[in-house]
């Protein structure tokens, strides 16, 4: 393709895209997130290192994902009450992490990697900036089913959040979206492979950073999920954990 039929600009027809904020994490979900989201918006994409024991590998993965997804725009922020706060295994290093109980007991209760109420401070300086970019809609992967079960990954949370939206900004126009809230994550893996998503450089593990554990929830459940997809998991895993990769099997 000529750079001639390949560029747009100025053509009568030619209109701008929508802007979108992204809560980008680096994840599995963020980055299926981040890939649908690029097909119809300009994207701009928020980033939160928040002392969380990954912080740097989560940094990486995510920069590589917004330029890979053709994001317009990069925003890494740092916040340090979640480190001084404690409470959470992600965040205080007092508290193990712990390894995931039988695949079918995920969910069933709050795990202590749940960071309290830590959504919620993500998603206002997510509103934050769509007001200054001029973005109507803000985007985060959150996930309600095969998940570890946190609170602010429910559909009700994200409703009640847009209802303060309304009422707390300029204009009342800003909506928080969750594209991925109903899938399974085998389904998300699936549209995620379908998109051509980079997993190659996402990433998942809540104490890894060299090699993903293998171990806590967060692995198994990725795991589970590539595994019921029929995809290979490019991220490479420790130990005999590998085994369960079908790409290390393979």
């Amino acid at each position: 393709m000529t750079a001639a039929t390949n560029d747009l600009r100025g053509l009568p027809h030619a209109r701008a895209r929508e802007r979108a904020v992204l809560c980008l994490s680096g994840g599995m979900d963020s980055t299926v997130c981040a890939s649908l989201v690029g097909r119809d918006y300009d994207v701009y994409a928020l980033h939160f290192s928040y002392g969380q024991r990954t912080e740097a590998k989560e940094l990486a993965s995510a920069t590589e994902i917004a330029q890979l997804t053709g994001a317009k725009e990069f925003l890494p922020l740092k916040m340090d009450l979640f480190r001084r706060i404690g409470g959470s295994a992600l965040t205080d290093a007092s508290i193990a992490v712990p390894d995931a109980p039988e695949e079918e007991a995920i969910g069933a209760e709050v795990p202590v990697t749940y960071v309290p109420f830590r959504n919620a401070h993500f998603l206002a300086a997510a509103v934050s900036w769509a007001e200054v970019v001029s973005a109507k809609r803000v985007f985060i992967g959150a996930v309600e089913q095969d998940s570890s079960g946190y609170p602010d990954c429910r559909p009700a949370y994200y409703d009640a959040f847009n209802r303060l939206i309304q009422q707390g900004t300029k204009e009342g126009d800003i909506r928080i979206e969750t594209p991925l809230i109903h899938l399974r994550k085998s389904e998300i893996v699936r549209l995620g492979v379908e998109l051509g998503a980079p997993f190659h450089v996402s990433w998942s593990c809540y104490s890894g950073e060299r090699e993903a554990c293998g171990v806590c929830e967060s692995c198994v459940l990725r795991l589970r999920a590539f595994r019921e997809a029929g995809a290979r998991d490019p991220i490479p895993y420790a130990g005999a954990k590998a085994a369960s990769n079908p790409q290390q099997a393979s």
